[in-house]
């Protein structure tokens, strides 16, 4: 089943934009749009976009992963595409899904923490889709500004809660807001999603193109399996799972990161608990079934209406996660379990199943190709671009780089403000206001990045070059100034003494001297 647009050409007569050239935004004055072109030769298709919490690049079992049972994601890539190399600009909840919807990096949208707002009129790609003539749907979790669960721009039909949200209603009253409505959360969210999503589905007649948004709160802590999956993965063994232990002041390894394990976010007092690493990544594995259990309702339920190879889903995470890996859990910082996502797309009618990409794919990236998928150009102030075509045209021109910024926060101190770029084989790691090491890795010899290549002399060549091409595409991304909101939140700044809490990590060894440098000083 394809759709044909009511116009060719998405042009409004009462067009107005109020454009910030300084810090590249973007913003629409009531419904008014950017016109965009209908591309030629593409007919609208549905659309569902799958995006969970959390969910790192290779928590699934066609990753290869020891004993997470995945069925119906592995069946993403095994009957569509599997986009190995996905990133996000920022590993962070609320600047992901702000870049996802507005196809902007982070300093561009300007939700750089999670208790930030998205600006007042910023622009989100499914009001194009609306334009188009779309019924659009958006289901979960919003979290961009913690106090507000709203129906926002984009979307005729709306099902969210506030922040973070819950697994399982925390008392009798709790609601969800449904199309502005207080209604009260029956049970599992995961699950009850995945209800109102389907029958919001159902709903949608064979004569007008859907874009659905299922936005999981899942697998974000505090990590709740639905009670069918609890206890699946109790005696599973982890031996496998990374301690830290080669990140070294002898490899110059940053010192805040050392720091950093006797933490909120470190191995040694994770989420400032006793509870430990592997308890929290059992129940992080078995939180994950559910998320699975969805995307095989959403598929079948495609079955049963008979558009189930005409229809596009893609599936991401809105950021990765580490697992002790430089002693770290959670996200923020710009190594690669904690930038990296998975992806999977599938459309039996456009891609044969099986095939891998290979190129960087980003998060801004998602709405130009889903308003390709809808026939639509991309507006020029988008950062992103379409990658629809990619699986069927590998060869076409693509990124050489990939631009990743985090910004400091108060209230999660450890993590400094940094700034890297990814290539194909090294990546580089600048930081913001810090006496410590910036990074250089060399990902084909180093994938775990344990040795930090910064001070060898023989990579002085690749460190300059990279340097240079981080602050260009900085520059011409709009973040040469860095953007600040007062602080929101509790600082989680504790640190747990039976573990060393009072004792700072060493410098880097290539920091350290024995002797004076300067025999001129008077």
């Amino acid at each position: 089943m394809m759709f044909r647009p009511a116009v060719s050409t998405l042009c409004l007569s009462a067009w107005c934009l109020a454009l910030c050239l300084s810090n590249g935004l973007v913003f629409a004055q009531g419904d008014d749009l950017p016109s965009v072109q209908q591309r030629a030769g593409v007919q609208p298709r549905n659309v569902i976009f799958i995006l969970t919490d959390d969910h790192r690049y290779d928590a699934m079992s066609f990753m290869g992963h020891p004993f997470l049972e995945t069925p119906h994601l592995d069946s993403l890539a095994s009957n569509g595409v599997h986009l190995k190399n996905a990133f996000v600009t920022t590993s962070l909840c609320s600047p992901s899904r702000a870049s996802i919807l507005t196809g902007l990096y982070t300093h561009k949208h300007r939700v750089i923490d999670n208790n930030r707002a998205v600006p007042e009129g910023t622009l989100f790609f499914p009001q194009y889709l609306q334009q188009a003539g779309y019924k659009t749907g958006f289901f979960g979790k919003w979290h961009m500004g913690g106090g507000n669960d709203e129906p926002r721009p984009g979307f005729d039909h709306w099902v969210s809660f506030r922040g973070q949200g819950n697994y399982l209603p925390p008392g009798p009253n709790y609601t969800l807001n449904v199309n502005g409505e207080r209604v009260k959360q029956k049970g599992y969210i995961t699950d009850e999603l995945t209800d109102y999503a389907l029958d919001w589905l159902d709903q949608q007649s064979d004569d007008q193109p859907f874009f659905m948004y299922l936005s999981h709160k899942a697998v974000h802590a505090n990590f709740t399996p639905a009670e069918r999956h609890e206890d699946r993965y109790a005696d599973a063994d982890l031996s496998f799972l990374p301690r830290g232990k080669d990140i070294t002041a002898e490899n110059n390894s940053p010192r805040w990161v050392r720091d950093q394990r006797n933490s909120w976010h470190g191995i040694d007092f994770s989420y400032h608990s006793d509870r430990g690493l592997d308890y929290l990544y059992r129940r992080y594995c078995e939180s994950l079934l559910a998320v699975d259990d969805s995307v095989g309702r959403v598929l079948q339920r495609l079955k049963d209406k008979g558009i189930h190879d005409e229809t596009l889903i893609v599936y991401m995470g809105d950021n990765g996660f580490m697992w002790g890996e430089h002693g770290l859990i959670d996200k923020r910082v710009s190594y690669e379990e904690s930038i990296r996502v998975p992806m999977m797309m599938q459309c039996p009618d456009l891609y044969d199943g099986g095939k891998v990409v290979g190129q960087v794919i980003g998060n801004i990236d998602v709405g130009p190709t889903i308003m390709h998928a809808a026939g639509l150009t991309t507006p020029e102030y988008m950062d992103g671009r379409s990658f629809l075509e990619l699986p069927n045209d590998s060869d076409q021109p693509w990124r050489d780089y990939f631009l990743y910024v985090y910004y400091w926060e108060k209230n999660f101190p450890q993590s400094p403000t940094q700034f890297a770029l990814r290539g194909d084989r090294f990546k580089y790691i600048t930081y913001y206001g810090l006496w410590d090491t910036d990074e250089l890795y060399d990902l084909s010899n180093d994938p775990k990045e344990t040795k930090n290549l910064i001070h060898d002399p023989e990579y002085q060549n690749v460190v300059q070059e990279m340097e240079n091409q981080l602050y260009s595409m900085l520059g011409q991304a709009g973040g040469m100034d860095i953007p600040m909101n007062q602080p929101a939140g509790r600082s989680q700044n504790k640190r747990w003494d039976d573990r060393g809490g009072n004792d700072a990590a060493a410098f880097p060894k290539a920091m350290v001297v024995d002797e004076p440098i300067n025999r001129q000083a008077k």
